[in-house]
């Protein structure tokens, strides 16, 4: 899956993202039963998806997460989310460690987060740091920063604060520096949505297509909302999915709803899940809407009577009803 953006790379300090920290020897094992995806099959360094659900296999926090890298001083899993949300993540997951080898920590505070999007960006890392980033996978620097690329192909460096100056210094020389509209930006045109504490609880992983970006594993055992989240798969079809859209409108916002003349008068038809603004005007922006209001072409922001939004593609097919699991999934 690659990044539909083609603007040339930038970074940002403000991803609007935050880190949590589960460490100990437990740590897998736990989270491999609290979170959609496998956590037990990634191999040092390697990453992937997530998704943290309620009972009801609602969405309450999701994001990509990786194992530390082989010659860490203790087996760990960092976690990046949605800063909104991470606070409440952490204390719920805590109040599960029960007698587990686990803590659970929120990095963020010592931690510095720089983002790099847009095409170029994995050159610009290997000038800067001389490593070669590759999807969904962690590669250590010195001094403890660590370079991540994220399944749609942007990039973070996570690092201590300390440490953040000199690493920017050294992306200054390949990159531009932007605020965090091309990051968010770049995360829309790859469809890849990030729950925020206004989506929160909202949607099942399937309607924002985490089944389709591999943030879902069929295979593994129980985690909470499993039961939900496979009856849907398996026996529904869903009414519900993630698109991508643009509106003249300059104010979309997450948790925004959206409607169309399909439905009843005043009767929503779908929600904006991010925004961000275009790179020439409007905004882009992805929701999950109703299948009959997509099909008719007819869907506006806001009020029943707002800013149309106009359908753009996105890089992977969406199926109509729910797919089969990948294999390996």
């Amino acid at each position: 899956m690659t990044s539909g953006t083609s603007a040339t790379p930038s970074t940002t300090a403000d991803t609007g993202l935050a880190l949590l920290r589960v460490r100990g020897d437990d740590a897998i094992g736990f989270l491999h039963g609290q979170l959609s995806s496998d956590v037990r099959a990634l191999s040092p360094g390697e990453g992937q998806c997530w998704s943290y659900n309620s009972p009801k296999g609602r969405m309450l926090a999701n994001g990509v997460l990786w194992r530390a890298p082989a010659g860490a001083p203790e087996p760990s899993i960092t976690l990046l989310l949605a800063r909104d949300l991470a606070d409440a993540v952490r204390r719920r997951l805590a109040m599960f460690v029960l007698r587990a080898k686990v803590v659970v920590d929120d990095a963020s505070e010592a931690s510095a987060l720089i983002g790099i999007a847009g095409d170029g960006n994995s050159a610009a890392v290997a000038a800067a740091f001389g490593v070669a980033p590759s999807p969904a996978r962690a590669v250590p620097l010195r001094d403890g920063a660590t370079v991540f690329m994220l399944p749609d192909r942007r990039i973070v460096v996570m690092s201590a604060l300390a440490d953040a100056p000199m690493l920017n210094a050294a992306l200054a020389r390949h990159v531009s520096q932007s605020d965090n509209d091309a990051w968010r930006r770049a995360g829309i045109e790859a469809g890849v949505a990030t729950i925020t504490a206004a989506t929160s609880d909202l949607f099942v992983p399937q309607m924002v297509n985490w089944d389709l970006v591999g943030g879902v594993s069929f295979r593994k055992g129980c985690y909470p909302g499993q039961e939900i989240v496979a009856r849907m798969q398996y026996l529904g079809r869903l009414k519900e999915r993630l698109f991508a859209f643009h509106t003249p409108a300059l104010d979309a916002a997450p948790g925004m709803r959206v409607y169309s003349r399909t439905f009843d008068v005043g009767q929503a038809c779908g929600t904006v899940v991010n925004a961000a603004p275009d790179a020439t005007r409007g905004t882009v922006l992805l929701a999950v809407v109703q299948w009959s209001a997509v099909e008719a072409a007819d869907v506006v922001l806001g009020t029943p009577d707002g800013p149309a939004l106009q359908r753009r593609a996105l890089p992977y097919d969406i199926p109509v009803s729910a797919p089969a699991p990948r294999a390996g999934g």
